[in-house]
């Protein structure tokens, strides 16, 4: 990889070696900017229901309202990340924030099902141009140890706290105004944060070698849609029709593509000596199994509280908050116990817990009860996320060179959301599958309807058990970080995407 030099661009009367006066401003808009990118994720998931209801979509495609997003953020951030560093962050920045005002008023006014799924890749697009550019701002415009400390720390607590805001703002909308709203929301919000960052942000950029991997950036995006799509097919036809396997095929052959042109390009988007790493590999593949799993357990659990359980959307936002919180205290448990036990065996029981949760949650019926069945087994879930989460994102990291470093800590952002794309889009194809299997040996009265849901939901939260079960393998088998090499993951980890 080319190296880069930095310019911050101070004004002229600024010493670049002085902190910028206007710094906690500066981090009170990009910290706004990352709240809206991280709850929109979960936001549309309390508004699903409604929204397949009004716009007519299948339950084969509904999973598109959230794989769009995801597939279109994963797939570009890599990109998205380079050319923020070398068109100017501050400048893709507010593109990004306007560019995510327009997809969401184009989400919001949708007409039908494809104009939904298309607003919401392009915000999955905005969004792979503002996260970057924002962690990289906070990089440059906190130039002291214990103050960039600080303001990582206001960011992570936006990315741990963003996804529970977002349920209750997605139930409060979706209830007393319409699901269209999860959307408009976004529009004055980034339209007067990027107003604001006007003045308030200092432009910044890298210089060198300024060639991007576009044929990279094509073939893993076009690779990842074929697949999804693929997926799709499965549950409308089947996993041997010929529409299916062409779109399978397709994809293998495109993700291959990508492969050989991350080998053999002198600029790559994905350099493969970040994810051939033993430690680090165990990370970036436990991270695309978690996402995985979770991002179909948020679907099931959704329809499962507002179609069989009869919650309303705020009811449902409000279920889900013990996770947020279980994961929250547990992550910072992980913290004070990695120092003494290493990385591994904190990733390992952790992962085992989430699984061992998600197992619990099969166990769910028309008439069991949230107290006794829902509640158990997310706390378990969100206990071993939680644990997790902290070795995860260190020892992503482990052993990366500096110039690497920025590189590592996207990719493992990059396997999460594409591992929620994928696993949501599988686990909705078995669901869609197994409820017609079911329904076909019997008469579709309303109780067998009923009872053909929840077992559709159990079958699809077993297979996400075995996506955690996987995530625990790798990390017991890959992870080779020992307890004396915690300090230095703990000073890598500092380093943003």
């Amino acid at each position: 990889m080319a190296t880069v030099t930095e310019s911050t661009g101070p004004p002229a009367h600024l010493n670049p070696r002085e902190a910028d006066p206007k710094r906690w401003a500066a981090l009170a808009v990009i910290a706004v900017a990352q709240l809206m990118v991280v709850l929109d994720a979960s936001i549309v998931t309390i508004a699903l229901p409604s929204a397949q209801k009004s716009l007519h979509i299948s339950t084969d495609n509904r999973q598109w309202m959230v794989t769009a997003y995801t597939l279109a953020f994963g797939g570009l951030l890599l990109l998205g990340g380079r050319i923020a560093d070398y068109v100017g962050r501050k400048r893709m920045f507010i593109v990004g924030l306007l560019g995510f005002a327009g997809a969401s008023a184009l989400g919001g006014a949708a007409i039908n099902a494809p104009m939904l799924f298309g607003a919401r890749a392009l915000q999955g697009a905005m969004a792979a141009l503002l996260a970057p550019a924002a962690l990289s701002l906070i990089t440059v415009t906190f130039t002291e140890v214990k103050e960039r400390a600080t303001a990582f720390g206001v960011y992570g607590a936006i990315a741990g706290g963003g996804a529970a805001i977002g349920l209750i703002m997605g139930g409060v909308l979706t209830q007393y105004a319409s699901w269209r709203w999860c959307l408009y929301v976004n529009v004055p919000i980034a339209i007067v944060t990027a107003l604001v960052a006007v003045p308030i942000v200092r432009e910044s950029k890298a210089h060198g070698n300024t060639n991007y991997d576009i044929p990279g950036a094509v073939t893993v995006s076009a690779g990842l849609v074929s697949l999804v799509y693929g997926f799709t097919q499965a549950a409308q036809n089947s996993w041997t029709a010929v529409s299916t396997l062409s779109y399978l095929g397709a994809a293998v052959v495109l993700l291959t593509a990508f492969v050989v042109i991350e080998l053999r390009t002198k600029n790559p988007l994905l350099p493969m000596r970040v994810v051939l790493d033993r430690t680090r590999g165990g990370s970036f593949l436990s991270s695309l199994m978690v996402g995985s799993g979770l991002m179909g357990m948020f679907l099931f659990l959704t329809y499962y509280f507002q179609e069989n359980l009869g919650y309303s959307a705020l009811k449902t936002g409000f279920a889900f908050l013990p996770f947020s919180a279980g994961i929250i205290l547990a992550a910072g448990a992980s913290s004070k116990i990695i120092p003494r036990t290493g990385p591994k065996p904190v990733m390992v029981a952790g992962f085992s817990a989430a699984a061992l949760g998600m197992l619990w949650l099969t166990q769910i019926g028309a008439h069991t009860t949230f107290v006794a069945h829902v509640l158990p087994a997310e706390i378990l879930i969100s206990i071993g996320m939680g644990l997790a989460f902290v070795p995860m994102s260190s020892t992503a990291l482990f052993g990366v060179p500096s110039h690497d470093a920025g590189v590592a800590s996207a990719t493992l952002n990059t396997t999460q959301q594409i591992g929620g794309s994928l696993g949501t889009a599988l686990l909705n194809t078995v669901f869609a599958s197994t409820t017609a299997a079911y329904l076909a040996t019997r008469i579709g009265t309303p109780a067998v309807r009923e009872a053909a849901q929840i077992h559709g939901y159990a079958v699809g939260f077993a297979i996400g058990a075995v996506f955690l079960a996987i995530a625990a393998l790798s990390a017991g088998l890959l992870i080779k970080a020992k307890r004396e090499d915690v300090a230095e993951l703990d000073t890598l980890a500092l380093v943003p995407a």
